[in-house]
């Protein structure tokens, strides 16, 4: 298939792709259907479409008369993805498009997408996943509302002003975790789908980490636990900070509960050079370093840190929390990376960009 530079551009696709003509010869067959199919390009091209590809569906007919692109319905415009098998029961998800010479006029050309399953397969594992976690998540919250409301309803004038109190604010609790569960899944959804809005502002950074230690100290967690460092001249800095209070609010979390000793802060401009999409970038702007004193995170454990589900040794939580915010960093332009703190815990850094919001670019 060497030749021309779309040739070449349809060899760059990951997913396979066949196309024939108005004949319904095999005209194109690019290096990934190759992959797929077990079949060199040129041993195909100008062979007619159903033999060179002889798909059939699960119950063993045969895809290309059941469908009949040349014929069938002059409206019809191509096939959904299905899966379908190749010779040696090999299945692959195909759909097709029907390029026709006007609205109603005869097929020009057919092209045919060729995708493996494995991909579907671990999409399907991880949406199976999340429904699992997200039951179970929503199980105990709302067995606990039920429960108590279900009690104060039926017995309301057998319980004292202080206890049903106490049972009021279980059920405002149980609320409240099921508010951020809700939220959690509409940021993933987000995240996935590349439209997590962001509504950016001026934010002063060290004001808003001292705002987060703040709120531990008033919670009971004793002051010398945090060690906030600032090192200053800092950029301007455009954030969203609503997203950036979610991004803090975890990792210093994560920090408190599952590690030891002092938690350290640090806020200080940086210039460095990260590799993003397989290409390196100069990324300047501010980081910020947020470590402990724990046992840390086994080398091996750190690749899965940022993927949802990961709770390392210590069971609780969804899962999903790193897996937000390393897309609220990314959504900023910025990177986050897990390491070794040199005390042994864990150590994790964000570098959010600076620069102007974009009504302004």
């Amino acid at each position: 298939m060497a030749g021309s530079g779309t040739e070449l551009d349809l060899d760059d696709l990951p997913d396979g792709l066949v196309v024939a003509d108005a004949s319904g010869a095999v005209v194109r067959f690019n290096r990934a259907a190759a992959r797929l199919t077990g079949v060199r390009p040129e041993a195909v091209l100008g062979v007619p479409l159903e033999q060179a590809l002889p798909l059939e569906d699960l119950d063993g007919r045969r895809w290309w008369p059941l469908t009949d692109p040349y014929g069938g319905l002059p409206i019809r415009t191509g096939q959904p993805e299905r899966n379908l098998l190749l010779p040696g029961s090999r299945e692959v998800l195909v759909s097709a498009r029907y390029v026709r010479e006007g609205p109603r006029g005869p097929v020009r050309q057919v092209v045919v997408a060729l995708r493996g399953t494995e991909a579907r397969r671990r999409t399907e594992r991880s949406h199976a996943e999340l429904i699992a976690t997200v039951a179970h998540e929503l199980r105990s919250p709302l067995t606990s509302v039920k429960g108590f409301t279900k009690t104060l309803l039926a017995k309301w004038e057998r319980f004292t002003d202080g206890q049903k109190r106490v049972m009021l604010e279980t059920v405002d609790a149980d609320a409240d975790r099921v508010t951020r569960l809700i939220a959690e899944l509409l940021d993933i959804s987000r995240i996935d789908a590349g439209r997590l809005e962001l509504y950016k502002q001026v934010v002063d950074l060290p004001a808003a980490v001292r705002r987060h230690v703040e709120g531990k100290l008033a919670a009971g967690i004793a002051p010398d636990r945090f060690d906030i460092r600032i090192e200053q001249p800092l950029t301007q800095l455009w954030a969203d900070p609503d997203k950036l209070d979610q991004v803090l609010a975890n990792l210093l979390e994560n920090a408190v509960r599952h590690g030891e000793g002092t938690v350290t802060i640090e806020v200080a401009p940086a210039k460095e050079v990260v590799e993003s999409a397989g290409r390196e970038r100069v990324l300047e702007g501010t980081a910020v370093t947020v470590s402990d004193e724990g046992s840390g995170i086994p080398e091996e454990s750190m690749p899965r840190v940022f993927t949802r589900f990961w709770r390392g040794s210590k069971r609780g939580g969804t899962g999903l929390g790193l897996y937000i915010v390393k897309g609220i960093v990314e959504a900023h332009g910025g990177t986050i990376r897990i390491s070794r703190a040199p005390s042994g815990g864990a150590c994790f850094r964000f570098i959010l960009p600076a620069g102007v919001p974009d009504f302004m670019l």
